[in-house]
């Protein structure tokens, strides 16, 4: 299939799905329901400018043989994952109220369900009935008053996931919830007052579906979002959906554009228009994830599989508006990942010999320079902005984590240090922050696959605690190039849903 034809065909299915979402005048989902006919009536709303939603819900409880709440819901089947950031914006009546996300087999209200239900008192649980009429059961989790609920579920085993905003989740699991391929899934109001309404809010909800089990890696692929996340608030918005699997997002310097990564060729997605537009890298069409911009924004890196390398990846510099890239690599495989703040060096991860370790080279080509030789996998270099130091992520200590060192490779010092796996460190315009990836300690230190739970989380340059910015199905793609946006208040990444 020709470029052209690529092109058109990425702007309809991302112009499409986007327009669908902001029209829909309940954004993801298809209705809403009083279930179990409440005394007082509720209401779902949504509201495409900030992507929140508001439902004001009354009803007795949901317990015991029946419920009595409101919902906002949209039919699913298989396998999914929900996830939102919940609050109750007043104080309220009774402290047994709650909100949170819901699988139901009807909208009768006696159904089986499963729910993640946070409470007004702060607890929170996870709610089920296995048959319709049957009593409720419940599990309470360790987490009190979280702010992020997630639900998910992967065949018959439910799990529930909860966080207080900027901290890793504490999850539990139900097995053996059977509750049929279809359902009904939404976020929900109960206000466990028959004569009360109570209002909770939904901002960044996400319904992701994850990639099958036994889908093989750079070979199946599913489809993608851009997200902008402020990094103040955390708050998320997608700008634009592709049903194909978009990677890596750039933020060029102007503040007007993201350069991203799809299907081997690397496109322009103009901010204030919504568009996306594939940039002319001629012969080179085969290109992965590790593209980077010059700090002036002048040139563009891009790392092309070429056919006279045996396909192994291959580093070339073209000019940012597009045309014949230029061979700086003679030997591959190399996946570029930044370049020296004056434009004159790229660094870049070299497989040679069985080892992977970190380089450096001339922009304009000549001999390569190794910076790192330790064992294991040395990758993901950055320049600061001011030149000092070079940050990368390494195995070298049995997880991987976070370091830096000298432009010269000297120095080399560890940087993060937690049971996590950190990955792709990436310094803020004014070298004060840093955000970058992180895997369950469940991942293998060596590997950065496809379609896992991820959290994107920022530090101090000067070291400390990391904060989670966001909880995301992602991982590789996700945010491997340098993405803050020029002012260093927004950070744009790729999130995945089949």
């Amino acid at each position: 299939m020709s470029p052209r034809i690529l092109t058109f065909l990425s702007i309809i299915a991302m112009t499409s799905l986007s327009a669908a979402a902001e029209n829909h005048p309940l954004g993801l989902f298809a209705g809403q329901s009083s279930i179990g006919n409440p005394r007082l009536p509720g209401s779902a709303a949504f509201d495409a400018g900030s992507e929140t939603y508001t439902i004001t819900g009354a009803g007795a409880n949901m317990w015991l043989g029946r419920d009595e709440f409101q919902m906002a819901w949209k039919k699913m089947r298989g396998d999914f994952i929900l996830c939102a950031r919940v609050s109750f914006p007043d104080k309220g009546v009774d402290p047994h109220r709650k909100m949170g996300w819901i699988i139901r087999t009807s909208l009768d209200e006696g159904s089986a369900y499963v729910d993640a239900a946070v409470h007004g008192d702060g607890l929170t649980c996870m709610q089920f009935r296995h048959r319709p009429g049957e009593d409720t059961g419940s599990i309470d989790s360790t987490i009190t008053a979280p702010d992020v609920v997630q639900l998910s579920r992967r065949g018959n085993t439910v799990t529930l996931s909860a966080a207080r905003f900027g901290e890793p989740f504490t999850s539990m699991e139900l097995p053996d919830i059977a509750l049929g391929d279809e359902v009904y899934v939404g976020i929900f109001v109960c206000s466990h007052n028959p004569d009360v309404v109570e209002t909770g809010v939904f901002s960044d909800v996400r319904i992701s579906v994850p990639a099958r089990e036994d889908f093989v890696p750079y070979t199946d692929y599913i489809g993608g979002n851009l997200e902008i996340l402020e990094v103040a608030t955390g708050a998320r918005r997608i700008v634009c959906h592709s049903a194909r699997s978009l990677q890596a997002p750039n933020w060029t310097p102007d503040g007007k554009a993201l350069i991203y990564n799809e299907d081997g060729l690397v496109y322009r997605f103009d901010l204030e228009t919504g568009k996306s537009s594939v940039l002319n890298t001629d012969f080179a069409t085969q290109n992965n994830n590790d593209h980077v911009l010059s700090f002036d924004g002048r040139m563009l890196g891009i790392s092309h599989h070429s056919k006279d390398h045996d396909g192994d990846s291959i580093v070339y510099v073209l000019p940012v508006e597009g045309g014949i890239p230029r061979q700086v690599t003679s030997m591959g495989p190399s996946f570029l990942h930044g370049w020296t703040p004056d434009g004159k060096e790229l660094i870049y991860t070299g497989g040679r010999g069985g080892n992977w370790d970190i380089y450096k080279i001339p922009a304009v080509g000549g001999e390569e320079v190794r910076l790192t030789s330790a064992p294991g996998l040395s990758d993901g270099s950055e320049f600061a902005p001011d030149g000092k130091y070079i940050y990368f992520h390494s195995s070298r200590g049995g997880t991987m984590q976070i370091w830096r060192m000298r432009p010269d490779g000297s120095d080399q010092e560890q940087v993060t240090d937690d049971g996590f796996n950190n990955w792709f460190p990436h310094i803020s315009p004014d070298g004060k922050r840093m955000v970058f990836l992180t895997y369950l300690p469940d991942v293998d230190p060596g590997e950065h696959p496809w379609y896992k739970q991820v959290y994107i989380r920022m530090m101090s340059i000067k070291g400390g605690a990391p904060k989670v910015l966001a909880y995301v199905y992602g991982g590789q793609g996700t945010i491997n190039v340098p993405s803050w946006s020029p002012d260093g208040t927004r950070v744009a990444f790729a999130s995945y849903t089949d």
